[in-house]
């Protein structure tokens, strides 16, 4: 389970506002990158943080709820269109420095779920690999980005029915990818991810 020594660390050598940053979203075919950073308070945190994908989806959402109301919460995406034009690595580091930016208390140190810092990141900042199954901080980042990013693909599956994303949030499951072929593509979709590139390819050629 997570816990929160590193925090505890950071606050011994004198950070005291240390933001747990996470994102969700790389995988799929569909949908923004989301991240979200996340400052908590050491004497008020929520009970049953983790990983946000050992939680059911109702444990997450009442997480969620905790965390806006008990934490320094900034949630932040990077556009299909931005994951196209720099690709999906440099997108999602480019919303988890947008999270750190929106934080309404700033931040002094950062926590970066993963083994790479995210380029133009400015504050002091720590790699943790597994960070969403080790640090609190990041663990309730991961349950903001991921409540936040389904709930779009779940506003997004009812204005493009079919896709099935209210539940598989844009990955590339069976039923997905079974109506990339019959339904075509949607102005949601990720051009250059493999899948939907093939499909397009397929498209233009049989056109030809």
């Amino acid at each position: 389970m997570p816990d929160f020594t590193f925090e505890a660390d950071l606050h011994a050598r004198g950070f005291l506002r240390v933001a747990g940053v996470d994102e969700v979203g790389r995988g799929p075919l569909a949908g923004p990158v989301t991240a979200a950073a996340v400052i908590l308070n050491p004497d008020d945190i929520p009970e049953g943080l983790h990983d946000s994908k050992k939680l059911t989806a109702r444990a997450r959402d009442h997480l969620a709820a905790q965390l806006q109301d008990r934490a320094v919460v900034a949630v932040a995406h990077a556009s299909v269109e931005e994951i196209e034009q720099i690709n999906i690595l440099q997108a999602s580091h480019l919303a988890m420095c947008r999270a750190l930016d929106q934080l309404g208390t700033p931040a002094d140190f950062a926590l970066i779920d993963g083994n790479r810092t995210p380029k133009g990141l400015t504050l002091p900042s720590q790699t943790v690999v597994k960070g969403d199954a080790r640090s609190l901080s990041i663990a309730a980042a991961s349950i903001m980005a991921k409540t936040a990013r389904d709930r779009i693909m779940v506003d997004l599956a009812q204005q493009h029915p079919g896709y099935g994303w209210e539940r598989n949030a844009g990955y590339p499951t069976p039923e997905h990818k079974a109506a990339l072929r019959n339904l075509g593509l949607t102005p949601h979709h990720r051009r250059s991810f493999k899948p939907v590139h093939n499909i397009l390819y397929q498209g233009k050629s049989a056109s030809h």
